[in-house]
């Protein structure tokens, strides 16, 4: 039986082409210096945009803000990594996210099973939190980790042992729920269920290898869970 749920943020509980694409645009704008300047750093971190899309391999889908830097670093000389970094998560922290479903709904439905729910994400702490504060979930998590939290970033499962210490509840009764490969990978180290959605970039081909189940998107969770127990 299901008892606990670790959720990934960008592309899980927030549509990730409409929130990071737009967080990604105004990055650029604010630190490219002409267009073909912005057109190089966008490769850089395999975004276009033109389309506002992102391509499989963008480091912006599943990494941490210090290793996106990295990316862009080489193309900005004179830029310290400190500073590039805490630009990222200034920008990110009033990011406006597009709920991948009626998130406060859904929390309150399972909230009413008696589940703990906890957070994971390569983001960092602090705009996690504003995110969550801004959808008005905070109260509906009982554990948040960002990147910088502690416990390490995905695909590491230091966060998903970190939930389970603290819930008390064995990984193996715990569901990992997450958009991408990294989320998998934590999943499956910290020896949990593993449950992949299809609102981030990657594709059912690409996750059904890797996950127990893909579901359309985390609505679909209240009746995963009744089949599961029922299984």
């Amino acid at each position: 039986m299901i008892q606990g749920l670790i959720f990934d943020k960008d592309g899980t509980l927030f549509d990730f082409r409409r929130s990071w694409g737009a967080w990604v645009q105004r990055l650029l704008a604010d630190i490219a210096e002409t267009e073909s300047h912005k057109a190089i750093l966008a490769q850089a971190i395999g975004f276009d945009p033109v389309t506002g899309d992102f391509a499989p391999d963008s480091p912006v889908i599943g990494c941490t803000a210090p290793e996106i830097a990295e990316d862009l670093l080489p193309y900005l000389p004179g830029t310290e990594a400190d500073a590039l970094v805490a630009r990222m998560n200034a920008l990110a922290a009033s990011a406006a996210m597009a709920e991948a479903v009626p998130l406060l709904p859904l929390f309150t439905t399972l909230r009413a099973r008696g589940l703990k729910i906890g957070l994971a994400t390569n983001d960092t702490e602090a705009p996690a939190r504003a995110h969550l504060k801004g959808h008005g979930l905070l109260a509906s998590f009982d554990f948040i980790s960002g990147y910088d939290s502690g416990y390490g970033g995905k695909p590491a499962p230091g966060q998903l042992f970190a939930f389970a210490r603290q819930t008390g509840i064995e990984p193996g009764r715990i569901a990992m729920i997450g958009d991408s490969l990294h989320d998998m990978a934590a999943g499956r180290a910290a020896g949990m269920v593993c449950v992949a959605v299809l609102t981030g970039i990657a594709e059912e081909a690409e996750l059904s290898p890797h996950a127990d189940v893909v579901l359309r998107d985390i609505g679909a969770l209240p009746g995963w869970l009744d089949a599961f127990v029922a299984a």
